[in-house]
């Protein structure tokens, strides 16, 4: 089972989400230590700059509860609230049940819709057209893009 936390979080200003980005920017280091970690990713919503959105993925609740419990973390999160950074944040918790991945090759033409295991998404992802041998563009883990993966075969290899 895969399970899904799912985060929006509003600042109280520009400044505050600021600072929150200097005091979490070291999140990367610390989450793929945790086992059982598999993905996060976090952006700011297009029409409402003032809500910052989070999805990890996680390989049971019990590392999810541990990431949470994790002192880096808390450390992190309760400087945002003591501090005001943090105005609001709210928490929703998923049970994953499936994955699919359902494309179209912009080359040939070819459409496929699969089903594939959340803990190898990047290397499903990676998989060329079967096809023409079209490469797919695959989002890499970035300093600035806050995107971070960790698939079972790259955290058992």
């Amino acid at each position: 089972m895969v399970y899904l936390s799912m985060q929006r979080v509003r600042f109280s200003s520009p400044d505050g989400y600021e600072k929150f980005k200097v005091l979490f920017a070291d999140v990367g280091n610390h989450l793929t230590k945790i086992p059982g970690f598999l993905h996060l990713t976090w952006w700011t919503h297009p029409n409402d700059p003032s809500w910052h959105n989070e999805v990890s993925f996680w390989s049971s609740f019990e590392t999810l509860k541990a990431w949470h419990l994790n002192p880096y973390h808390k450390h992190s999160k309760e400087w945002a609230v003591r501090s005001g950074a943090i105005m609001e944040d709210i928490i929703t918790n998923f049970e994953l049940k499936n994955t699919r991945l359902i494309r179209v090759c912009p080359t040939c033409g070819t459409a496929s819709d699969k089903s594939y295991e959340l803990r190898q998404e990047q290397a499903v992802l990676k998989q060329p057209c079967g096809v023409c041998g079209f490469n797919f563009p695959v989002m890499p883990d970035t300093e600035n893009s806050f995107a971070l993966f960790r698939d079972e075969i790259l955290a058992t290899g």
